[in-house]
């Protein structure tokens, strides 16, 4: 057992900071039953939470536990030896990075894509409507850090448009930045189109032309060490209709 990562994020299931349950033994889900542990970049909490639902009423006696973080927190947690049954990452450098340190079991699977949006409070007050903007003096404007899959696409955007922006924190995954937009404690944040489809009513979205220059694409895997037999159910669940269309509806992109 493990603590929770350090963020308002980092959630098994729905309550925040919470422990991981730890993988049932294997022959569990054979048995008829057992727990899934699924450590999930935090931008998949509102699709994966409505997954595992999903999933567990087409696996009765299945429980499917979550522990949504940034990507690179998760990866650190896996190669010090935290358990987890499946790991999806928000990039394919964090998974490739879980793989180097002898994590993951199989070859890794793309099941969507998701970019970059500026998340500003309803109305856009401050007048944000390009990238560029985000630069406009007075503005308190946040981005997620560097080694975090939100912030490694807003540093392409940078590259891409000239523009090197300055903000007042990065944070480590991208609900913070989320959170902090919405509770007025920043202006503008750089988040991905499905944080903002999914807090509908608490930010606006600007959408800008560069953020193509930066798709992310979500790779997932099982974990070395976890059960097998249902972390490869789970997978082909995501990979699925089923996780196609709930995917779909808060605007993941398809695997390209």
């Amino acid at each position: 057992m493990f603590a929770g990562a350090c963020s308002s994020s980092d959630e098994p299931s729905t309550q925040p900071g919470a422990s991981v349950t730890a993988p049932a033994p294997k022959g569990a889900a054979n048995a008829g039953g057992g727990t899934l542990t699924v450590f999930a970049a935090a931008s998949l909490t509102e699709s994966f939470t409505a997954l595992g639902k999903e999933f567990e009423a087409k696996h009765p006696g299945t429980s499917v536990k979550f522990s949504f973080a940034g990507s690179s927190t998760l990866v650190q947690q896996l190669t010090n030896g935290a358990k987890a049954d499946v790991f999806a990452s928000a990039d394919q450098a964090n998974l490739d990075k879980a793989v180097q340190g002898g994590v993951i079991d199989g070859q890794p699977t793309v099941f969507a894509t998701n970019k970059l949006a500026i998340a500003v409070a309803p109305g856009n007050p401050k007048g944000i409507k390009s990238f560029a903007d985000l630069n406009k003096a007075g503005l308190t404007v946040l981005t997620c850090a560097p080694q975090v899959p939100c912030g490694a696409a807003a540093k392409k955007v940078e590259t891409a448009t000239g523009v090197t922006l300055k903000p007042k924190s990065e944070e480590q995954d991208v609900k913070q930045v989320l959170n902090k937009v919405a509770s007025g404690d920043a202006d503008a944040g750089l988040v991905y189109v499905t944080d903002v489809t999914s807090s509908a009513g608490k930010v606006d979205k600007v959408d800008f032309p560069e953020a193509a220059q930066a798709v992310n694409s979500y790779p997932i895997a099982a974990v070395k060490g976890g059960q097998a037999d249902l972390a490869k159910q789970f997978s082909d669940f995501v990979l699925g209709t089923e996780g196609k269309n709930e995917l779909a509806k808060v605007g993941f992109g398809p695997a390209q």
